[in-house]
């Protein structure tokens, strides 16, 4: 075992030398640390994953057979599919959640190449086996509680699988590969697939059914966001003002974070004059936005800012706990 992790580092180590076009003769001991470094990593981020994969496939799991199969509620996308093929020929759920999602699994590879289509097959057949295996109690038959319980229980799961880097929903692919050819937005062509599946659940099951899976479809799509998103908004401020260095020094020690200054021009007045003005550009919280424009006030009340969500953030001090004063 010992010798195959060494074999495997100095593989790793030699891969990284030929990348930079050095010498692969000799590895050295920096280049063998170096090469244990990126392996470790690996095999973290891959844990990871396979822990989160493993959570949503359960979650979601739970969503069909604790709350949405006992009252043929759908969700959207390829498990609204699935549900309702299953209501209407009672094929296997689980069997559906395959056969519906090979193709978005192929078109993956094609699109997200193949670790992320390798990812989204263990976390489909993963939800497939546990949907045929494993037995989990009827929750409630009120149809509000159902519509609202699970969906959350389903998008979690979803959300869950996204985070480890694969889905157990391919109707984003779809959307992202349709975008590409055709030139719209992700969101618009989820919503016409999402028109279509919910229009077929009215006419083949009832117009009451489809309603409540619209708040399924709500519910899972919110919960969604949140676990990809997070539980913080942030906020991408960029200041262009004459005191940039005040306003840098105050990002610092007040706000307790980090900023970026790079240099640029400001254009002004009837002829477009330009100056040369340092540009500040970091990233806040949303319940730090009233405390930044108090703090930029005090130093130049007519400072130009513009503010824009950030999904996420990674590096930096964003995630510190700002400091006090």
């Amino acid at each position: 075992m010992k010798s195959l992790l060494r074999k495997l580092i100095a593989s790793t180590a030699r891969k990284e030398m030929i990348s930079k076009n050095m010498k692969n003769d000799q590895i050295t001991p920096y280049q063998l640390a170096k090469g244990y470094r990126a392996i470790t990593i690996t095999a973290k981020r891959y844990m990871r994953d396979l822990m989160l994969m493993t959570a949503g496939v359960f979650s979601a799991a739970f969503g069909f057979k604790g709350f949405l199969l006992t009252n043929e509620f759908i969700d959207g996308g390829a498990t609204g599919i699935s549900l309702l093929v299953s209501f209407l020929t009672d094929i296997p759920l689980a069997l559906l959640i395959l056969c519906v999602n090979i193709p978005f699994i192929i078109l993956g590879y094609k699109t997200m190449g193949s670790t992320f289509a390798i990812k989204t097959v263990i976390a489909i057949s993963g939800l497939a086996t546990v949907l045929a295996t494993v037995s989990f109690p009827n929750v409630t038959n009120d149809n509000l509680l159902v519509a609202i319980f699970g969906g959350f229980f389903l998008g979690a799961g979803i959300g869950l699988s996204v985070r480890g880097g694969a889905v157990i929903d391919g109707t984003e692919i779809l959307a992202i590969w349709l975008s590409r050819k055709l030139g719209t937005t992700i969101g618009d062509i989820i919503i016409i697939i999402n028109v279509i599946i919910f229009s077929a659940a009215a006419y083949f099951l009832s117009i009451e059914i489809a309603l409540y899976s619209m708040i399924t479809y709500l519910a899972a799509s919110k919960t969604l966001d949140f676990i990809v998103e997070g539980i913080e908004e942030y906020i991408g401020v960029t200041i262009v003002s004459s005191h940039s260095e005040e306003i840098r020094q105050m990002i610092i020690d007040k706000m307790g974070r980090g900023c970026t200054v790079y240099s640029g021009k400001k254009g002004y007045g009837k002829k477009g004059e330009t100056k040369d003005v340092d540009i500040i550009y970091t990233v806040i919280t949303r319940l730090e936005i009233n405390k930044l424009n108090t703090e930029i006030e005090k130093i130049e009340p007519d400072t130009f800012v513009v503010m824009s969500s950030v999904k996420d953030t990674k590096g930096g001090m964003i995630k510190k706990r700002p400091l006090k004063h």
